[in-house]
């Protein structure tokens, strides 16, 4: 019988989390402070988006501008992270398999995904770096006993029909 290991098992939780009229700045600052690539985006307690420190970086005003650094640092403490983040990013569901959740980031070229549950709040995300310490963890498990590709292609299947 095979052992399906669900989001919910290997998401890091508590997740650190911004408001959308959260400063870049602050945002930013965040993340450093953390060692952290990207903070899920709620509003009234539902995930709204999510910034990245790439997000963040093209937010950085060019060093060809003509503004004095006076007026560069007004305009970025007024630039917040809902004008930057990721509007409506892909989600996961705490019972999801994680293998869907590993393809899924493949497929999209994302590093992370926001957990949340029923009714849209945030409970969690599911990293690359989560998804490794999982295989870490795990690596006689998966080393001893064969996947059978059978059953992971209608894992993948069912969780990308959702």
């Amino acid at each position: 019988m095979k052992t399906i290991i669900r989001v919910k098992e290997w998401m890091t939780t508590p997740v650190i989390s911004v408001d959308a009229d959260t400063p870049v700045a602050d945002a930013y600052n965040i993340m450093m402070e953390r060692s952290i690539r990207r903070l899920p985006v709620v509003q009234n307690g539902k995930l709204v988006g999510i910034v990245t420190l790439g997000d963040l970086r093209e937010a950085r005003p060019s060093s060809a501008t003509s503004l004095s650094i006076y007026e560069l640092n007004y305009l970025l403490s007024k630039l917040t992270v809902d004008k930057v983040m990721t509007h409506n990013p892909f989600t996961m569901s705490p019972e999801t398999p994680i293998q869907i959740a590993a393809k899924m980031m493949m497929d999209r070229k994302v590093g992370g995904l926001p957990v949340v549950n029923e009714e849209g709040h945030l409970v969690g995300i599911i990293t690359e770096s989560d998804i490794f310490s999982m295989l870490v963890d795990q690596w006689e498990y998966f080393t001893n006993k064969p996947v059978d590709p059978g059953v992971f292609a209608s894992l993948v299947a069912e969780g990308l029909n959702k």
